[in-house]
């Protein structure tokens, strides 16, 4: 059985991520890249589907675990009764190769330990040839995969498993190396495992010392500031959602989606997040990526890209996995990426719009591509659409869709009259006026005194939440108010709001999911923009209070069985934790940030 979502740590390089159990297991890994196969799956299937465990081979009378300092380096630490070690788990920054590094270090005492290393390419399923090089490493070798695994502990073959034991004393420290390579070429050469220690502790202490965050909430922001970092595609600038596919929305449901790519959703949420908290080089990175992967046709413009910008993520599943605890299928791929959901388009607008108005240096073609956007835009916006969750079900007039087409064309116009652009202003202020009035006739309900989740409809929707945020209506206006009301009323369970109507009954026959965090934090920025401080403040606590020991947070939060569930760790809820520590410390000393940014 798999362990809670919420016993798992995060490594990476900044090209891929693993992750890794409080037992000592790494059960997930895609190498080389995030959206690779994976060569570690035991997070959705058994053991035998790869993992690569060291831990004490005796009875273990406790667990602790930590990063260390501003750094993606993760301890675990072992107490048994014979002694204690540390399991240092860590990647450098990708050099010629990928690296996973893991010392074992014995801090008290003697004790006995074991490793097992289980590589399944392909997720899983497919077996590697392996053999011992004239220098003594483990070659595993299947397709185009390679892996080199270099140890001073004498390893054996048992079962197609890779397994050894060793014992460390106090002072002792031994280390395991597995390094990636493509099949084609010679291994690569080994590395210094105690100088590359060195050099990621300074990569990371280098990367935070950038940060022009402080305040009360620094070392949770400073988290989730790595946990982006770790997410980034570095080549490229492209952030994934999150590092895993398949880990479901309901435990033992079947709203599992692969969540290693790129959604235009996040842009302007992203940007907030970095250049508020003084990261520019890696918002103008993801500004270039946003920029080549929105590139051609605007009617061909996705909700998703792959890492390097790719558009054909076609969905297949991975039928010999059993899925997290049972939640099946395990899908490989994103069928989402062929939908229409208008408020990428709006998304894009406003991220370049930001862009601008935080002076960050915008490439010469990103205008003429907006113009091209709205032109498109003019056309379709009275479409109906899948939405901001990806209905897979019936298209409809979402509202938040249609309040994203109202940005779009809003930030078009403010971008043109603050920087002198050359547009079709009266055209796009029609337009936009055009779209408010449809929007406050069909998409609000004078019975609930809310706006809903579509036109015709009287459930609601989270995504309303952002009315205030994104400029469409201020704060103060009662029909916010009593949105902000309604939900509240009936949207929130143990104290985390829903994403969905918990009334609705949907026509995918999909048990009720867990409470989205972002949506819980966007409801506290909502709270901070009418000026109801420690309701916000309150709803930041909440959401804070279930990170896990390394604080890091998934997509869900399941409040009757109080465990995370979703893809984890998620970017979207670190970026609404960063977007919204800066909205409730600024908030209190009356300057901008985020929420106020994005409402002007």
């Amino acid at each position: 059985m798999s362990q809670k979502i919420e016993d798992y740590a995060l490594i990476g390089d900044c090209e891929t991520a693993a992750l890794v159990g409080r037992d000592g297991s790494i059960d997930w890994l895609c190498w080389p890249a995030f959206d690779s196969d994976a060569c570690f799956s035991a997070i959705l299937g058994t053991n035998r589907n790869g993992r690569w465990l060291i831990a004490p081979s005796g009875d273990v009378t406790r667990i602790s675990r930590r990063y260390v300092g501003n750094t993606l380096i993760l301890e675990t630490r072992f107490e048994t009764a014979e002694g204690s070690v540390a399991l240092i788990d860590f990647m450098p920054p990708r050099g010629k190769a990928s690296d996973i590094v893991r010392l074992v270090r014995g801090l008290t005492g003697h004790v006995k330990l074991e490793m097992e290393l289980v590589i399944r390419f392909g997720f899983g399923v497919d077996i590697p040839w392996v053999r011992r090089t004239e220098d003594n490493a483990l070659l595993a070798i299947c397709g185009q995969d390679m892996t080199v695994l270099r140890s001073p502990v004498e390893t054996r073959g048992k079962d197609l498993t890779t397994v050894a034991a060793f014992e460390v004393t106090a002072g002792e420290t031994v280390p395991f190396v597995l390094t990636y390579g493509p099949s084609h070429i010679d291994p690569p050469g080994p590395i210094d495992p105690d100088a590359a220690l060195q050099e990621t502790e300074a990569y990371w202490k280098d990367w935070c010392s950038r940060s022009t965050r402080d305040g009360p909430y620094r070392d949770l922001v400073m988290r989730s500031l790595i946990t982006l970092k770790a997410l980034t595609f570095a080549p490229t600038g492209g952030i994934v959602a999150a590092p895993t596919t398949s880990l479901p929305e309901k435990l033992g449901g079947t709203r599992n989606w692969d969540y290693r790519f790129c959604w235009l959703r996040d842009a302007t949420f992203t940007l907030l997040a970095l250049m508020n908290s003084g990261y520019t080089e890696e918002a103008s990175a993801w500004h270039s990526w946003l920029l080549r992967a929105a590139a051609g046709a605007p009617s061909r413009m996705q909700i998703m890209y792959g890492i390097w910008g790719q558009r054909r993520l076609l969905e297949w599943e991975a039928g010999w996995l059993d899925g997290y605890e049972g939640a099946q299928p395990v899908r490989v791929g994103n069928a989402a990426h062929a939908q229409l959901q208008l408020d990428v388009y709006g998304e894009l607008i406003d991220a370049f719009h930001q862009s601008r108005m935080a002076k960050l240096k915008l490439d010469d073609e990103s205008w003429a591509l907006e113009c091209a956007v709205l032109q498109h835009l003019a056309e379709v916006w009275d479409h109906p659409d899948h939405g901001i969750w990806e209905r897979r079900g019936e298209a409809k007039h979402y509202v938040f869709s249609k309040v994203m087409t109202w940005v779009a064309f809003d930030r078009g116009i403010k971008s043109a009259e603050t920087f002198g652009f050359k547009a079709p202003l009266l055209h796009w202020r029609t337009l936009r006026d055009a779209i408010c009035r449809d929007v406050c006739e069909k998409g609000f309900d004078p019975e609930t005194n809310s706006f809903v989740e579509s036109y015709g409809s009287k459930l609601l929707d989270a995504s309303v939440l952002l009315l205030p945020s994104v400029g469409f209506l201020p704060p103060s206006d009662p029909r916010v108010r009593g949105t902000i009301a309604a939900v509240e009323r009936e949207m929130m369970r143990g104290g985390f709001v829903l994403r969905h109507d918990p009334r609705e009954v949907s026509e995918e026959k999909q048990p009720a999911e867990g409470a989205f965090l972002a949506c819980s934090l966007w409801l506290a920025d909502a709270h901070v923009l009418a000026g109801d401080l420690d309701k916000a403040q309150v709803l930041f606590d909440r959401v804070c209070g279930i990170a896990n020991d390394v604080g890091l947070l998934a997509e869900e939060y399941d409040p009757v069985a109080q465990r995370q569930t979703g893809n984890f760790p998620q970017a979207l809820t670190h970026i609404a934790l960063i977007n919204t520590a800066h909205n409730l410390s600024t908030a209190r000393k009356r300057s901008e940030k985020p929420a106020v940014q994005r409402s002007k």
